[in-house]
């Protein structure tokens, strides 16, 4: 049972830290906790929703507690939805509609918002705690997390709070594993250096890849590539419209032959090929017929031998990603306030 447990939970990560903690905590515990926090901050595009609530549900089988923190204070501290805390909270109940409407099931996953734990006297003992054991240089560093530059905090000093509210976060819901993506990994190691001078237990850190902005050629090693909401040409939201997911994919970046940063493809391993067997490209004859891939790594060598052209894979990845976004629609045609108080705050 335990390795079944290991494989959903690793399943998709690019990085657990570490893998022997993980294995030995399965061993030894049948109730395990884990939790993801989540800025509301605007509309979820697919990198955010997919990846994210995937591993939720993997969290799920695996038979772990899992918590999603709708983390407002934190998006208010990030300036966020113009720092209205209103705003800022109906945003966190559209955020629980998205992860709904992609799968994960509300009867097995609790949604938790962080103003619910500000009001601890215990919560701001442990944000303090954290603080001081931790560098100015090395808040900086973790301010990273909030899309934000080190030099942001000359400006506003609440930015260096952040980063240990992030790890406080983590020990006041007394938590085995903490779930984020890559760019989420330096809060997670501030708290496992931290851990043992506080008294807390180092959490184990469950880290999945970003998904690329479709402008391309952003340097992801320092996630200025990665899809952001606040680049509305370069993302995807979760609730575009079929004419506008192949308008967005036709004009992404997509060098022929191009394996490294190309955001189509990124499309294709991160969100497409885990919802599907076989991924078929529809030709015509005098271009070779239609082709099936029936892995990621196919796709991927095809393309990077350049026996599939860029238009015919943008082609596909448009037919595919539309398909695996009805749900998505459908289920907001049913439930519509939030997202429809979303596009009010929006516009």
């Amino acid at each position: 049972m335990a390795g079944s447990r290991f494989d959903l939970i690793a399943r998709g990560a690019e990085e657990i830290v570490t893998e022997e903690e993980l294995a030995a905590l399965l061993d030894r515990k049948e109730r395990i906790r884990s939790y993801v926090g989540f800025e509301p901050s605007g509309l979820m595009h697919i990198g955010q929703g997919f990846v994210i609530a995937r591993k939720v549900i993997d969290f799920s089988e695996a038979g772990l507690d899992t918590i999603i923190l709708l983390a407002d204070w934190h998006a208010y501290i990030n300036d966020k939805l113009d720092g209205n805390l209103e705003n800022i909270k109906i945003c966190g109940d559209y955020v629980r509609d998205c992860f709904i409407a992609l799968g994960v099931d509300p009867q097995k996953t609790e949604f938790l918002f962080a103003h619910e734990l500000v009001g601890r006297r215990e919560y701001w003992q442990k944000v303090l705690s954290i603080s001081k054991n931790a560098t100015v240089s090395r808040m900086r560093r973790a301010m990273t997390i909030m899309g934000r530059k080190e030099e942001d905090a000359d400006v506003d000093a609440s930015k260096l709070i952040y980063p240990a509210m992030q790890a406080a976060d983590i020990v006041e819901l007394d938590l085995d594993i903490a779930l984020g993506g890559m760019d989420q990994r330096h809060a997670h190691m501030l708290l496992r250096d931290v851990a043992e001078k506080i008294g807390a237990r180092k959490p184990i850190a469950v880290h999945t890849p970003l998904l690329a902005g479709l402008q391309g050629g952003g340097r992801m090693d320092s996630f200025e590539g990665k899809m952001s909401k606040s680049k509305l040409e370069t993302f995807i939201s979760i609730h575009e419209k079929p004419d506008a997911v192949e308008q967005k994919i036709r004009k992404a970046y997509c060098p022929e032959g191009d394996v490294q940063d190309n955001p189509v493809l990124d499309i294709c391993g991160l969100i497409i090929f885990p919802e599907i067997e076989e991924f078929k490209v529809e030709r015509e004859e005098k271009f070779g017929g239609d082709v099936v891939f029936t892995s990621f790594g196919e796709l991927s060598r095809a393309f990077g031998g350049r026996e599939l052209h860029p238009s015919d894979l943008k082609n596909a990845t448009t037919r595919y990603l539309n398909e695996i976004l009805k749900p998505v629609r459908a289920y907001f045609e049913k439930n519509p306030d939030n997202y429809e108080r979303m596009l009010e705050l929006m516009s």
